[in-house]
């Protein structure tokens, strides 16, 4: 089964086990560093949304938030192969978004999530959510 996602600017074929394996190892890394409130919003049956998934997290202080985005970084890195093609808010760690194109993930400060609310912008999407290890 392939997956399409089409920009404005490029059109990327992506293998759903593929797709399916960079969200799991996004979420291990995440767990890794004891992320909360893990969640994965599945947005492939909306039609204006950016992406195919958004998972989404938060850390306890900016040192937690930016050790939680290093751990996904290199757990994606090691396994894949892969990078993510933009992140953002790695300076002052309230906010950190990683773009790995089909998946996007956000890894937040408690205060600046409940602020943005994405899970909210996006509840049409389905939802999954992961306990805590």
């Amino acid at each position: 089964m392939l997956i399409l996602n089409l920009t404005a600017s490029r059109r990327v074929k992506v293998k759903a086990p593929l797709l399916e394996e960079l969200n799991h190892l996004i979420i291990e890394g995440i767990r890794d560093k004891k992320g909360k409130n893990i969640i994965q919003l599945d947005l492939r049956n909306l039609g204006d949304a950016p992406t195919d998934f958004f998972i989404i997290c938060e850390g306890d202080s900016n040192t937690h938030v930016k050790a939680i985005s290093d751990s996904i970084y290199k757990k994606v890195k090691d396994e894949l192969q892969t990078a993510p093609t933009h992140t953002e808010g790695s300076t002052n760690a309230k906010w950190i978004l990683m773009d790995y194109f089909n998946t996007v993930v956000h890894v937040f400060y408690p205060e600046t999530r409940e602020f943005y609310d994405i899970e909210n912008l996006w509840s049409d999407a389905e939802i999954t959510e992961f306990g805590e290890v």
